[in-house]
Formats: structure tokens, sequence, C-alpha cells
């Protein structure tokens, strides 16, 4: 059991998670507010030897450094890699202190999402008809940049609605080739698609200047990856053409610091993460909780 258990900012835990987090500290401490600096960070951790942190905080070296009561650090949110982590990993080992994360528990609503964002692209519900007539998801070429579990769900849920997926990932899937899904070199299935989907780790980007120009116009290019997956310069110059489409939820998705790519005609962006549901924070409050159980047993 923690002797204090500390969310440092807005952790998203539903209220029965909130409730079991009890039975694993003998103190609880949950901060409702994002913490503006690291010296309130450290104001907030104290003493603790457990904490609980989100996406929005990074738990630094000199953090740590700070509170030497640190045990263990859950976070509640994606942990792809240690590299694009917002807490430092590889110092924490070196001091002792478990970091847990977790992932896959937005997925279903980032499938929802690309297929209500086609289907209204494609037969011009609420917005232009991108080609002259309207278009079905059947036939339609489909290209996924990463297949892991959503873009793996993402292809699934085309290829069902008969559309004809192509994929690259860094590693070949041979029960999505079973399923008639193509691998194709990064280039050429840009080259080949009519709608391309980036589906990337955060902070990975493989879309540059010569991507954009194998991927041409009068093309769709919808990102569902935590963080943009294109060079913001090439992008922008991709979207100099009228023709062309850009899709996301989140402005970070976009990638643009200056936020004038949001303002153009052709970017269409949700202004919301389409994978924070209901569902998913549930998902997401057993997740941090099986981390902690986890970490108590093995401790």
């Amino acid at each position: 059991m923690f002797e204090k258990l500390v969310a440092i900012e807005p952790v998203s835990l539903v209220p029965f998670a909130q409730n079991e987090l009890r039975k694993y500290a003998k103190e609880v401490q949950l901060f409702e507010d994002i913490p503006e600096n690291d010296e309130e960070i450290v104001q907030r951790i104290g003493n603790a030897d457990g904490v609980l942190v989100s996406y929005t905080s990074q738990i630094t070296r000199s953090i740590m450094e700070q509170c030497p009561k640190i045990q263990y650090i859950g976070m509640c949110c994606s942990l792809y890699s240690e590299a694009s982590a917002n807490v430092d990993i590889a110092f924490a080992r070196k001091k002792g202190i478990k970091v847990l994360g977790i992932r896959d528990y937005g997925d279903r609503g980032v499938v929802e999402y690309v297929l209500y964002q086609l289907v209204r692209i494609l037969h011009g519900f609420d917005f232009p008809m991108w080609q002259e007539e309207a278009l079905e998801l059947t036939g339609l070429k489909v290209g996924i940049v990463g297949l892991g579990v959503s873009g793996g769900m993402i292809a699934d849920a085309l290829a069902m609605m008969g559309a004809k997926v192509a994929y690259y990932s860094r590693t070949r899937k041979p029960d999505k080739e079973k399923a008639g899904m193509a691998y194709l070199p990064l280039n050429q299935l840009l080259a080949e698609s009519q709608v391309v989907i980036t589906c990337l780790n955060k902070n990975v980007i493989l879309l540059h200047d010569e991507q954009f120009q194998y991927l041409g116009n009068k093309k769709i290019l919808m990102n569902t990856s935590i963080g943009t997956a294109s060079d913001t310069d090439a992008l922008a110059a991709w979207l100099e053409s009228e023709e062309n489409l850009y899709c996301c939820d989140t402005k970070a998705a976009i990638g643009d610091p200056t936020g004038r790519l949001i303002q153009k005609d052709n970017v269409i962006c949700m202004g919301a993460s389409v994978g924070r549901t209901k569902q998913a924070f549930e998902l997401l409050s057993r997740k941090v909780l099986d981390n902690i159980r986890l970490f108590l047993e093995e401790s």
C-alpha cells in the first residue's frame, strides 16, 4: 500500500476508479487543475511515494530528484516509447522508480471518427462533395500508414465496408495480408491511394516534401496520430492546392504552432480528441488500476 498517492493533474479516472484508489493508499490526493510549472508539480508531489500523471504535464529528472520518496509513477495516458513519454523513464529506472503507462483505450472512437469523416466528405453531407457524384466507401483506395492497434482496427472497418485497403508499417502484418490488404512501400502507397490515413506513434513524422510529391493532388489525408505525422512546411505547401483535404481531430494533430493552417478551408479539424469517450475513460481507469495492483503485488 502507498503511504500517499497523488494525481498531480486531472487524470480522467471515472468515479469508481477514484474510490478504488483508496484501497491502495493511506492517503489519496487528486488535483483538478493542471500545474503551471515544475515547482508546482514538486509541491503537489511532496512526500508522496505514488504519483499519477496525464499527458498534459511532464515528470522530469529534476522533479524526481526533488521528490526522493517517489517509488511509482502511473501514466494515465498512452505510453508508446520512452522517447515519446512525458516521464523521464530512463532516469526513473536509475532511481529505482517504476513507471507504468497504458495504451489502446480510445481506439473505437477513432475508428468511428474515420468512418464519419469519410462518409460526410464522399457523400457531401454538410460538406462540399469531394467529387462530382456521391461515392461509397466501396472500392475506395485507402492507404494506412502505421498498422498498430488503431490502424489495424481502421483497416478492418474500411475493408468490411468494401474499401481497397493497403498499408505501410515498420513490420509486415501477415494476418492483414491474408485478409487481402496489400503491403506497399511508403511512397508507392501514397501515390496509389485516394485516401491516406496516418496512425503513428507520438513524435513520429514520416511525411516530408518527398512524400507529398508522391501523394500528389486531389487526395484526402487524415491524421489520427496523437501529434502530427507531417513536416509542417511540407503539409502547408501541399494544402496550397484546394483540391486536397486534410482531416484531423485536434489542433495538435496539425502540428502548426502558428495556427495558420487550421484557418484554411481544406483543413477539417474537429477541435476535440475523438478517442475521449465515456467508454474510453472507463477502460483507461481499469488499466490504470491494473497497473497499480501489478506494482503493489510485485513490490
